[in-house]
């Protein structure tokens, strides 16, 4: 009820101020934007994304985050699935600045702000790179954008049976099929 009863825009003092939550709450421009945690398929995917990009982000100096606070402007705080950034692993928010890649998981509940939204927001603060990872009927195809002037431009795209390869912002190399992986059969099933 507290947050409902919030008579003004909320601050970013005031929102880092709530503490850990268990949904997930994003500050834009004074708002709050609430959202349930993602279905846990969706988790599985950014568990793997995550997993695939590690050593090669730390190849390069750069640091894998999940859910991180991702800090775009004053008062304009987002928790992007993944930031691989120029930072360690100290305080509340990342800055975009550090920010080498922002990659988001388009789920249907979210569809709309991952594949519009976001993307002008992370524009507007200036992230070079953008992965856009959708979930068509089970797969993954992973979108990978550049900023071209305010807004992003397709640079590669990477479906079943493919690997998304890029020297920039660092060199990966991401396996399509190894990403929609099932779940993992328990010791002992058939």
């Amino acid at each position: 009820m507290e947050l409902l009863d919030h008579p003004e825009p909320w601050t970013e003092e005031e929102y880092f101020a709530l503490g850990e939550t268990l949904s997930r709450v994003e500050l834009v421009d004074g708002s709050l934007w609430v959202s349930p945690s993602p279905t846990k398929r969706h988790q599985h995917v950014v568990f793997l994304l995550a997993r695939e990009l590690y050593d090669q982000a730390a190849s390069a100096g750069l640091l894998v985050l999940l859910d991180p606070n991702f800090r775009l402007a004053s008062g304009r705080v987002l928790q992007p699935d993944i930031v691989v950034a120029d930072t360690d692993d100290e305080g509340l928010a990342v800055d975009a600045s550090d920010a080498k890649l922002v990659i988001e998981v388009v789920s249907p509940s979210n569809a709309g702000t991952d594949r519009l939204l976001k993307p002008q927001l992370y524009a507007a603060a200036g992230i070079g790179w953008y992965l856009r990872v959708e979930q068509p009927d089970g797969s993954v195809e992973l979108h990978l954008q550049k900023l071209a002037g305010d807004h992003y431009a397709p640079f590669a795209i990477a479906t079943a049976g493919q690997i998304l390869t890029a020297e920039e912002p660092f060199p990966f190399q991401l396996d399509v099929d190894a990403l929609g992986a099932a779940r993992p059969k328990p010791r002992g099933a058939p």
